[in-house]
């Protein structure tokens, strides 16, 4: 209850920096939103609509009162509802981060686990080459390889766009695999650094050496006991990671043509589109929140201690 409560304040003070933020960037919404040729007096009447001229605390304390009674506002480039909008765009990036979380985890953890289990010999001098190379390529350039290879070199998956599931399972994750792949590249290299050097740890503690004098199954040794309490570290990097997701939507979705958060998240910027950018950034912030929330208390399941 109390990380609860700490997390309030949070979800609503990163907002108010961007309004901070916004105010510093040059130039106007106001003479976006009024064209080119506008005039000085219909950019001031457009700026006097939005209530640009009002002070920043003021603004912020008008948009967090909506806020609370679940008003987002009206985008200034569409006149649409915020809320209209995230809604209409939540599932593709929600399709997105959940693929390619569950991607991670899955390659992350085998692969540790693999290694581990060869440890010092080639499968595991080659998991940590890969992890390396891994972390070390950026998220978009692995986007636009793998549009180059497999969407047009060999035409196996779509080079863009997206899909939702109602239109069928097999056409929903045709359109996932690419941009899941290079979304969670680098969080499941990191998965695997982190699983191999916690669970080799794990696995030359006493409490293993125990495990087998009792004549303990190694499979139960290393999924039940080691692996369990090797999981914290890794827990705690995945917290880091799905935050890590969620920002490469941004790029990604951008690369694939993909009408999810992250492409809406961007052409806000570009527009000056703050309503939008606000509601953006207080469900990011929020999901982070939550997460982080969710991994602390999953350590009272891996570690006894803890729930005491």
């Amino acid at each position: 209850m109390r990380r609860v409560l700490a997390a309030v304040p949070l979800i609503f003070s990163v907002p108010f920096l961007i309004f901070l933020l916004v105010d510093l960037v040059p130039g106007d919404p106001a003479r976006i939103l009024a064209g080119e040729n506008a005039t000085a007096e219909h950019v001031a009447s457009v700026r006097a609509g939005l209530g640009l001229d009002d002070p920043v605390l003021l603004r912020y304390a008008e948009w967090l009162l909506r806020a609370l009674s679940g008003d987002l506002g009206t985008s200034y480039v569409s006149d649409q509802a915020v809320v209209d909008l995230i809604t209409r765009r939540l599932g593709t990036t929600l399709s997105l981060v959940a693929f390619a979380t569950v991607l991670a985890l899955v390659v992350g953890l085998t692969l540790a686990l693999v290694a581990t289990l060869r440890r010092g010999g080639l499968v595991d001098r080659a998991v940590n080459s890969l992890a390396a190379m891994a972390i070390a390529l950026p998220t978009f350039w692995v986007g636009l390889v793998l549009v180059a290879v497999f969407a047009i070199a060999l035409p196996a998956f779509p080079a863009y766009g997206f899909v939702p599931i109602s239109d069928g399972v097999g056409l929903w994750l045709s359109h996932l695999v690419l941009p899941g792949i290079a979304l969670s590249l680098l969080p499941a290299a990191e998965i695997t650094l982190h699983m191999r050097a916690a669970l080799g740890e794990a696995l030359r503690s006493d409490y293993v050496v125990n495990a087998r004098a009792r004549g303990l199954s190694e499979a139960s040794i290393v999924f039940k006991h080691a692996m369990k309490n090797a999981a914290i570290p890794v827990v705690t990097v995945f917290g880091y990671r799905v935050s890590e997701v969620l920002a490469g939507t941004v790029t990604i979705e951008v690369i694939y043509n993909m009408p999810g958060l992250g492409r809406l998240a961007l052409d806000s910027v570009q527009n000056r589109d703050v309503p939008v950018l606000l509601a953006f950034v207080l469900l990011s912030t929020a999901v982070v929140v939550v997460v982080n929330l969710l991994v602390d208390l999953s350590y009272g399941y891996f570690n006894p201690k803890v729930r005491a």
